[in-house]
């Protein structure tokens, strides 16, 4: 994560102060930074936790080195700091650690070094400390603009037993140019934070506590109440973080507390590329989803005025009948009842040509192509769900309309997959049309017990498939264009099941693409009939078949981009534009 961890501080003396900064470097480490390539370099320590290398290296300064050091520092001089405004001692070039993942240096120190990062914090630390503050002056707040960056900031007080109030003031703030990562990480970052702070106020609490017992310091100012209140301190103003903590390795343990906050805050979070606005079927499911919600909310709505209804009903109402409630279709307990399967009968599209045979599965996928009814008649449930599930994959969402199984016959409008019941009869006019497929599922007999493409798997070698409809697709009819290119993807054994999936969602993508430009053109724009030939004749759609999907597949157009064009074309400005 690009972005810097700081702690700051109050000082009574000289205003807010940075204490101690971690930055992420993705770059070789800068000059002065202890990279480890000066022989007069002496590493003190190494330890390794969680795929990050932590070291921490001292380099002996000789007087005109630290001098020069000192004068082309960005941060303050040696006079303007005092003990509380000092963290890591002089000639300390900070704590450094390696992430051996991904080649990410993390660097502690004082201030940063280059002096625009120093401005940007320092700002940042004024701010938190100042006028940037929450409520009671402890907690998070937010703040920061695009040119200076966004801060996260959570202020807190350290008891310190000589500090005016008993108390000195911090901060830890986030800085970063990403407002809105930032701000998806407050949730990470406020409860982390909150962790270190808790750990800070713990030590020093248990030190303040161990002061007071030994010298308690509210009767020693009592009774020196007139006495100014910086000579009374003797000297005692500023007091250094690890002090009032009584912790030496307090810098050390803040460095690899911010290290492992950056690279877990960075890595929590990740981006995706979108290759554009959402596809229709996801928009078609987020529909159905927020019918679903206002459906369940009415009906608890309904059901509570019935309650209130049945309350306030008078007592000689009792002997009264209640209307009976109307008769639900059959298909809607079978639907209620019916489990999903646990395993299914159908993997693929190539295996259900395999198991039908070409010319049946060809004709099978036309019907479901062109919005035909679809009947499937099986004792075994869980293969007609199999069978739809698998089928349903060559439609949009929109245009899948499911009933898994019924005991009654179902008109086509109702949906374009049902599910019967062997016995269940279909209307005669309904097996003559044109517009619907019957598969009929029969237990194979003894000379043909292993149907073909069924050797492999015992569930479907006891079954034959009748494949039968109305008007039979010639085998010398060209089809639709997506019904050939998904036949060459099944019958080409050099694509596996997983390419041939994604070759399909292509070709579902492309082919709404045209059902959206001729939706437009002739629901929207109104073109006559000779402008919508020659456009189906560019989109290569002008066979007779082609147009049919196009049509079919218009009805599973989301209510979302069909209300965005209308409202598009109602708009004034677009209506100028036009004339």
């Amino acid at each position: 994560m690009n972005a810097i961890v700081a702690l700051c501080h109050f000082c009574e003396l000289h205003g807010p102060r940075t204490l101690f900064c971690t930055e992420v470097l993705h770059a070789p480490l800068p000059q002065g930074a202890g990279s480890g390539d000066s022989p007069g370099q002496v590493e003190q320590a190494e330890e390794e936790e969680g795929g990050i290398q932590m070291s921490s290296r001292v380099r002996a300064h000789s007087p005109a080195e630290g001098a020069s050091t000192e004068s082309s520092s960005p941060g303050p001089k040696k006079s303007d700091m005092c003990e509380g405004c000092r963290s890591l001692a002089v000639g300390h070039p900070g704590y450094i650690s390696h992430d051996k993942e991904t080649s990410i240096k993390y660097v502690s120190h004082q201030h940063p070094n280059h002096p625009q990062l120093f401005s940007i914090v320092r700002q940042a630390c004024v701010r938190s400390l100042s006028c940037e503050v929450c409520p009671g002056r402890e907690g998070p707040i937010f703040f920061g603009d695009e040119q200076h960056g966004f801060v996260f900031s959570h202020t807190f007080f350290i008891k310190d037993s000589l500090a005016r109030g008993f108390q000195r003031w911090y901060s830890i703030i986030a800085i970063m140019m990403d407002r809105i990562y930032l701000i998806n990480s407050w949730p990470f970052l406020l409860g982390k934070i909150r962790g270190i702070i808790s750990e800070l106020q713990g030590k020093a609490l248990k030190v303040f506590e161990a002061e007071q017992f030994g010298c308690p310091q509210r009767a020693q100012r009592m009774n020196t109440a007139f006495t100014p209140f910086l000579h009374q301190r003797n000297g005692n103003a500023a007091r250094s973080l690890t002090s009032l903590t009584s912790d030496d390795n307090l810098w050390a343990c803040l460095h690899t507390s911010f290290a492992w906050l950056l690279k877990a805050c960075g890595s929590r979070l990740t981006e995706k590329l979108l290759e554009g606005a959402p596809t229709e079927d996801t928009l078609v499911q987020m529909e159905k989803l927020a019918d679903l919600e206002e459906e369940s909310e009415s009906w608890d709505n309904s059901e509570a005025e019935e309650e209130d209804k049945a309350a306030a009903e008078p007592e000689g109402a009792e002997g009264r009948e209640l209307p009976s409630c109307p008769a639900e279709p059959s298909f809607l307990p079978a639907c209620g009842s019916w489990q999903p399967p646990k395993l299914s009968v159908f993997k693929s599209l190539r295996h259900m040509r395999q198991v039908l045979g070409a010319s049946s599965f060809r004709m099978l996928a036309w019907h479901v192509l062109m919005g035909n009814q679809v009947i499937w008649k099986s004792r075994d449930v869980n293969l007609v769900h199999s069978a739809f599930e698998v089928l349903r994959t060559m439609l949009p969402v929109g245009c899948v309309r499911t009933i898994p199984y019924s005991n009654q016959y179902e008109e086509a409008y109702r949906c374009n997959f049902l599910g019967l019941s062997p016995p269940v009869p279909i209307p005669a006019h309904v097996l003559a049309s044109e517009f619907t497929v019957v598969v009929e599922v029969h237990t194979a007999t003894r000379s043909n017990l292993h149907p073909a493409g069924c050797e492999d798997d015992p569930s479907l070698s006891k079954y034959e498939f009748v494949v039968t409809s109305g008007s039979p697709v010639a085998a010398d009819r060209v089809g639709p264009t997506i019904l050939n290119k998904i036949e060459a993807a099944l019958t080409n054994q050099n694509l596996s099941v997983d390419v041939v999936d994604q070759c399909l969602i292509c070709l579902k993508e492309e082919w709404m693409n045209k059902v959206k430009v001729l939706f437009k053109f002739t629901k929207v724009d109104s073109r006559p009939k000779e402008d919508t030939q020659k456009l189906l004749s560019v989109l290569g759609a002008s066979e007779e078949d082609n147009v049919k999907l196009l049509k079919f597949w218009m009805t599973g157009l989301s209510k979302t981009y069909k209300s965005h064009l209308m409202s598009t074309v109602r708009s004034p400005i677009t209506s100028e534009l036009r004339n």
